[in-house]
């Protein structure tokens, strides 16, 4: 067995990862990545782009921000049809200037890893984590496997960045986690294809046929979904079937300017609300998706990872410059005071922007959920306040200062 040692180790080479582990390395702090897929899969996941200001500004500090910062759109708006009528919610006249970026995932981890690699930071690529050893100790280690030979790496802290069905929140006892889910009774059926987009800024789409949305990877390139019943299968849909029924649901607008084309990659996502608490067992710190899954209705999935991200970056530089070891027990409260906004943003936008039929939700019945849900969305789109609600959470709310966070603690 080969033994390795560092300051933190990460599971997980996703974007949370990279980006936590680019950011100690610039303060000084040793990391070694491990990550159970190959490099070519981890940027073959297909996942939203929208990206929030304080995700962009990580990003520029990790020192990995030159082609987001050249090829990134700026979004100003976005845009909500219900059954045909389009409003947009203004989010930079409503917030004082603030914006999201679009910027595709892939790319984000992309430019992430290429940083990592030049810097020569340590990732081990393909590589199953067997075990997360003695974390509630001052000196937990990261067993895997990489090409045939067995790894030890000691570490202070572990950052368990490996998504939903990763093994760090599985490290946790599950006497010591209390797991809050909500499945939802439909799924988002996705198209990405090489087509102009047809809007510039997101449109959310509500009809009596069901939700849509209509976005963009890039000028050239958009990403289409369908709410469809979590039964369908993704080869029932052919792509004359997509496009069909996509242009049913959009605003007139922008059923007159669609593009229809092959498909490039064709996906049935369900939906649903998870938190684990807390996000830290001993010396083992969740992020991400290992702690916490949205619905995609707001894009808040990957902002809320990289809040994590945030939170946990500051807590270690604290401990190491500071030698203030103490400081990152408050990770857990801090990073899920954020969580539970972005959670509870995601499951309201959901529950307006979507039809349940007759399934019963939340003690009542679907059709009459979506009579006062009809009604909320009928408000908020109508009042000038409603709008700065929208936009004020859409655009993302700040991230605590660590001081003053650890000072009311």
């Amino acid at each position: 067995m080969k033994t390795l040692n560092t300051q933190v180790a990460i599971v997980g080479a996703g974007p949370a990862g990279l980006l936590l582990g680019q950011l100690l390395a610039r303060r000084g702090i040793d990391n070694v990545i491990v990550e159970r897929a190959s490099g070519d899969y981890v940027l073959g996941r297909i996942r939203a782009g929208i990206l929030e200001q304080g995700f962009v500004e990580l990003v520029r500090e990790a020192g990995a921000a030159s082609r987001l910062d050249s090829e990134g759109e700026v979004h100003e708006g976005f845009n909500i049809s219900v059954n045909g009528k389009q409003e947009r919610i203004d989010i930079a006249r409503c917030t004082g200037g603030s914006t999201v970026v679009c910027y595709g995932q892939v790319e984000i981890t992309r430019d992430l890893m290429e940083a990592r690699s030049a810097a020569g930071f340590e990732t081990f690529y393909e590589s199953a984590v067997t075990e997360i050893r003695s974390v509630e100790s001052n000196k937990p280690s990261v067993m895997f496997q990489h090409e045939g030979e067995d790894y030890e790496l000691n570490c202070d802290y572990v950052a368990g960045c490996d998504g939903f069905h990763g093994i760090a929140r599985q490290t946790i006892p599950a006497e010591k986690r209390t797991e809050h889910e909500r499945t939802y009774p439909f799924g988002w059926l996705g198209l990405l294809s090489e087509t102009e987009p047809v809007s510039h800024e997101i449109v959310y789409c509500k009809s009596e046929r069901g939700f849509a949305l209509a976005s963009k990877r890039s000028s050239t390139r958009s990403r289409y979904y369908l709410q469809v019943p979590l039964a369908e299968k993704v080869e029932d849909w052919s792509d004359d079937r997509f496009w069909s029924e996509l242009k049913k649901r959009l605003p007139l607008a922008c059923a007159e300017r669609l593009q229809m084309g092959p498909s490039l990659e064709k996906s049935i996502a369900p939906l649903r609300s998870f938190v684990c608490e807390p996000m830290q067992y001993g010396n083992l710190f969740l992020v991400g998706d290992a702690a916490h899954i949205v619905p995609p209705t707001g894009a808040k999935g990957l902002n809320l990872a990289a809040s994590d991200v945030a939170t946990l970056y500051r807590l270690l530089v604290r401990r190491y410059s500071k030698d203030d070891a103490k400081c990152l027990a408050h990770y857990s409260e801090i990073a899920l005071r954020r969580v539970w906004h972005g959670e509870r943003f995601s499951w309201w936008m959901t529950n307006m922007l979507h039809q349940f039929g007759d399934v019963d939700v939340q003690g009542m019945n679907g059709s009459t959920l979506s009579r006062f849900m009809d009604s909320e969305l009928s408000y908020y789109l109508g009042s000038e306040a409603g709008h700065r609600v929208m936009a004020e959470q859409y655009v993302g709310l700040p991230y605590e200062d660590i001081d003053c966070a650890l000072g009311a603690a």
